[in-house]
């Protein structure tokens, strides 16, 4: 078992890598995902086969299904529970991209752009109750328990991310609350549900790595808007700024600028469409004043946490997946 230190973090890894010990039963998880989302409505089955059609990177059924291996005693129910939970990802994404008013999402176009706004909120709702309904079917109310709590903490967190937008004066305990709702609570809950499935003594300390590893991603995730390149994130660089949202590079950089240089990224919030000399000229000092190192140090603080929480565990592939998947985190801006 590979040691990793906050050193080490420099050390890509690869989805590849962190897939190997359950590559086989992700397959089955795209069937379990395409049985339960399927509707006896021609519209609804058009938009899921829409969304179906470029899989994504299925990190969080990765995690479901590592967490439940721990004691290599991942039962089937494991499958269902990792095709819920990318479920509940898929309809977070979809309402995300509603409420931005994005256009592309993973190089496609998003659903509120190719049908409506009213579709895509109404989609984003039929996937979150038929994750819902398939959980009830199963018959564990625990794990109910557990995505429920995570599905209501999502929802308050879109209403907090309304507050990051257009207020230079956001907080870092703001902005922490938010991704502690926004993402840290499906990864959080991704890990409890694989240990409930079959490694339920490690239940605690799973859910403990989920939640600091989910930190770690939002944050890399915000460095990607100032250090990322379109054809790496799917996105355009600067794209938090266009949008006036703050996020932690920012909010570090704010702390030790100049006044001049705070009333310029002020007048940045003021614009409708801010041009791409302007976002230019924030990146630059953002990246000038530190906020780049600021948030990549608070990103290590949570991966350290999250190696910690899983330290313990029993030996063995799937724990060396989940510890890889801190670095696979660590570097997604690179």
């Amino acid at each position: 078992m590979t040691n990793h230190t906050t050193a080490a973090y420099g050390t890509p890894v690869g989805l590849r890598a962190i897939r190997a010990p359950v590559r086989d039963r992700l397959e089955r998880v795209m069937e379990e995902l395409g049985r339960i989302a399927v509707a006896d409505f021609s519209m609804v089955n058009e938009v899921n086969d829409y969304l179906m059609k470029v899989p994504g990177k299925l990190f969080r059924p990765t995690l479901v299904l590592l967490a439940s291996d721990i004691e290599r005693k991942s039962p089937p129910s494991a499958l269902t529970l990792a095709a819920v939970v990318e479920l509940v990802h898929i309809a977070t994404l979809v309402h995300d991209d509603a409420v931005d008013h994005s256009v592309l999402r993973r190089g496609m176009p998003t659903v509120n752009s190719v049908w409506s706004h009213q579709i895509a909120i109404i989609m984003g709702d039929y996937l979150y109750s038929r994750a819902v309904t398939e959980l009830a079917r199963l018959g564990d109310l625990e794990a109910v328990r557990v995505l429920a709590s995570a599905a209501n903490r999502m929802s308050v967190g879109e209403m907090r991310q309304l507050l990051a937008y257009d207020d230079v004066t956001y907080s870092e305990a703001e902005y922490f609350r938010l991704i502690d709702a926004k993402t840290a609570s499906l990864m959080s809950a991704a890990c409890e549900l694989g240990a409930l499935a079959g490694s339920p003594a490690h239940r605690l300390p799973l859910r403990r790595y989920g939640h600091a590893l989910g930190m770690a991603f939002q944050i890399t995730d915000d460095m990607l808007d100032y250090e990322g390149t379109e054809s790496v994130t799917g996105k355009p660089a600067g794209l938090d700024l266009r949008g006036r949202k703050v996020t932690l590079p920012l909010v570090g950089a704010l702390r030790e600028m100049s006044p001049a240089e705070a009333d310029q990224i002020r007048h940045l919030f003021t614009l409708v469409e801010p041009g791409d000399d302007e976002v230019e000229s924030a990146i630059e000092l953002v990246t000038r004043n530190g906020g780049l190192q600021y948030a990549r140090h608070k990103a290590m603080e949570y991966a350290n946490s999250a190696e910690a929480a899983i330290r313990a565990l029993t030996p063995g592939p799937a724990l060396d997946a989940l510890r890889d998947a801190v670095l696979h985190v660590m570097n997604r801006s690179r």
